[in-house]
């Protein structure tokens, strides 16, 4: 049985999982799962492994912050079992999710441009306790009916008055009503405006989305780097395994 990763063609679970900071119950977790290939026993039952085991848990670690756990699992488990074309689909997947990701940020950081400045919306028609659907609807140009529907989607949350049961929106209402109003104007769908909403809601306002922006715009790059990094050990696990 092996002694060390660089002198030995065999290698014991320890020997793996001390050269990649893992436990040796990790590593035979992974070969369980199919993420490594079987391993060959020694004459006393023991797990050897060789150089190729080795180059599939570079793959695999190198796969996981570019594609999640559980997708770098099922590219490795499908190399493994001779299914390299549906590893390969796997990975365009998780590559056209990555555009759709860009693509959501860029529209989110548009809209952004487009809002108005705070102050300068509808929320000018908002008393001490809010305003009615009628005289908020009059204020935008539309039609009570479209903001019922905004409620619906969840993108307007009016409070409903405990004695009559009228809608009543109070200033953050007004607010996202006025956002809504700006972005379908700017031809945004329904759902493409729901999460926007939402995270203006979170940041307190536009302003504040400025720094998740830029962490958005890092953790995409981080996944474009570990996405090539992984590409690499993945092509050196092919072409070991011939």
């Amino acid at each position: 049985m092996g002694r060390n990763l660089q002198s030995s063609t065999w290698l014991r679970p320890v020997d793996l999982a001390r050269r990649h900071g893992l436990s040796t119950q990790a590593v035979r977790n992974y070969e369980e799962a199919g993420i490594l290939p079987a391993a060959d026993r020694s004459p006393h039952g023991y797990r050897t492994y060789t150089p190729l085991h080795a180059g599939a848990l570079r793959a695999f670690l190198a796969l996981v912050p570019a594609h999640g756990h559980r997708t770098a699992t099922s590219i490795m488990r499908a190399v493994n079992e001779g299914a390299a074309e549906e590893a390969f689909r796997l990975i365009d997947e998780s590559h056209a999710q990555l555009l759709d990701d860009r693509r959501t940020l860029q529209a989110v950081e548009s809209a952004l441009r487009d809002l108005e400045p705070a102050g300068s919306g509808p929320a000018a028609v908002s008393g001490p306790d809010g305003t009615f659907i009628g005289p908020l609807a009059g204020k935008l140009g539309i039609r009570p009916a479209t903001l019922r529907k905004w409620e619906s989607a969840g993108l307007v949350h009016p409070r409903r008055d405990p004695r009559t049961g009228y809608r009543v929106y109070d200033e953050a209402a007004v607010q996202d009503a006025g956002m809504t109003h700006q972005l379908r104007r700017g031809g945004y769908l329904l759902e493409q405006i729901a999460p926007l909403i939402a995270q203006v809601r979170t940041a307190g306002g536009p302003e504040p989305l400025e720094a998740a922006l830029r962490d958005w715009h890092g953790r995409l790059s981080a996944r474009g780097r570990a996405m090539l990094a992984g590409a690499a050990e993945l092509e050196a696990y092919l072409r070991e395994r011939g």
